[in-house]
């Protein structure tokens, strides 16, 4: 028990969650992974490979959640990386899709954009934290906050619009979670109230020769999701064409097919006509295999996460690690929530995994390192609170931002004046 606990530090409630997320990852991913096994010709490459992956990531959350939570600050650093890395899939990255968001290294294929995603919410915590005050009176930081997510955005948005929009409105919640004055906050809505109605009447007014003439075929693809999104024709089931949109038709289906308890794990069938049903779509394959039940406690994992992470926050006494770990959360459930509306048909295709329970590498990884920085919060926020407690309870009045005793130190400053 005794070594559990000492690998299992911070919050138990967060491992749980991140346990369990993991767990349905690997019975959806090796049920859903019907198409890369027929492709490859050996049935237990793909489970393989993300079981590796996954082992991997929890690896990674081992490492980052021993990390002192005050390093973290030092992630910084990694947005003008993220920035050059995005400009070089710009110019030459690996096109999927008709869509340039990765750069192979050899090894492994690295996106990009996941980073960017990580370096964004970190440079915005820290400026919250700095510049952020109770009347709300400056301006800088709602100035900075804009520079850096619009940076950001500009990078990702012509080859991965989802991921922009994702961004940007994890920060703009952000931003009201941090008490970011009205008036600011007014503005910025109008603005980007007025932004989305000119991209929407570029994107649709602007006919597909035009776009292929400057080499930026997105807005295409884009056109043409929003098209199917808004088409409310009913058409007889009889002359259906399940090749048009095929993966929306067959999440659909699979839906439709489930009930209560669903088919029962590896009992799906539509997991064999999805070409992404082990990433975009797999909220699909757990409602058809697992049911309403299934696809419901899913949600609820996401939701218990983000209450578990508000929690967390109300306990921290430094404004950068309240407004981190809101932001982490406020990142992982709305991504999470993108790909379960998209998947039973409440908004366009996206592209957005499923965070980790879809298949994938770099954004594995760094889901991880958020679970990673969140238990490392956690633990701080905790021993925090105890050494308040023992101070109470001395009769020690608190210092203020005091840092921690590791337990291993304080036997050694037992005879220390505190």
């Amino acid at each position: 028990m005794d070594l559990l606990k000492n690998f299992f530090k911070g919050d138990k409630a967060v491992w749980i969650i991140f346990l369990f997320l993991c767990l349905i990852s690997i019975i959806e991913v090796f049920s859903a992974s019907s198409t890369l096994s027929f492709k490859t010709g050996d049935h237990w490459a793909p489970i393989t490979n993300h079981l590796t992956m996954l082992l991997v990531g929890v690896f990674v959350v081992w490492i980052v959640h021993n990390i002192p939570c005050r390093w973290f600050k030092t992630f910084i650093v990694l947005l003008p990386i993220s920035w050059i890395l995005l400009a070089i899939v710009l110019i030459m990255g690996i096109a999927t899709n008709g869509a340039k968001r990765w750069i192979d290294l050899g090894i492994i294929q690295f996106q990009p954009s996941e980073l960017g995603k990580m370096a964004t919410i970190v440079t915005v915590a820290f400026i919250l934290s700095k510049m952020y005050t109770e009347n709300g009176e400056d301006k800088k930081a709602f100035r900075f906050i804009l520079g850096v997510t619009g940076g950001t955005c500009a990078l990702i948005i012509t080859e991965n619009l989802s991921t922009a929009v994702l961004l940007a409105v994890s920060v703009y919640v952000l931003m009201l979670v941090a008490r970011i004055p009205f008036k600011q906050m007014a503005k910025l809505t109008g603005i980007g109230i007025i932004g989305i109605i000119l991209a929407f009447s570029v994107i649709w007014c602007v006919p597909a020769s035009a776009w292929k003439a400057i080499g930026i075929e997105r807005p295409i693809t884009w056109k043409e999701r929003i098209s199917d999104f808004s088409n409310n024709e009913q058409i007889p089931a009889a002359q259906y064409d399940l090749n048009n949109d095929a993966q929306v038709a067959h999440a659909n289906i699979a839906i439709a097919t489930s009930s209560i308890l669903g088919k029962g794990p590896g009992n799906s069938v539509q997991r064999d006509f999805l070409s992404q049903a082990y990433s975009d779509f797999i909220y699909a394959i757990i409602i058809e295999e697992m049911g309403l039940i299934g696809g419901a406690f899913v949600a609820l994992l996401y939701i218990l996460l983000l209450m578990r992470i508000g929690k967390i926050a109300n306990k921290c006494d430094k404004p950068y690690h309240m407004f981190l770990i809101m932001g982490i959360g406020i990142l992982l459930v709305i991504q999470a929530l993108f790909n379960m509306l998209v998947a039973v048909g409440i908004m366009p295709v996206t592209g957005q995994p499923l965070p980790l329970i879809s298949k994938g590498g770099t954004s594995t990884l760094i889901n991880c390192i958020y679970i990673g920085m969140i238990l490392s919060i956690s633990k701080y926020a905790n021993e925090q609170q105890r050494l308040k407690e023992e101070q109470q309870t001395l009769g020690i009045q608190p210092e203020q931002n005091a840092e921690p005793v590791a337990p291993e130190n304080q036997d050694a400053n037992a005879g220390q004046p505190v």
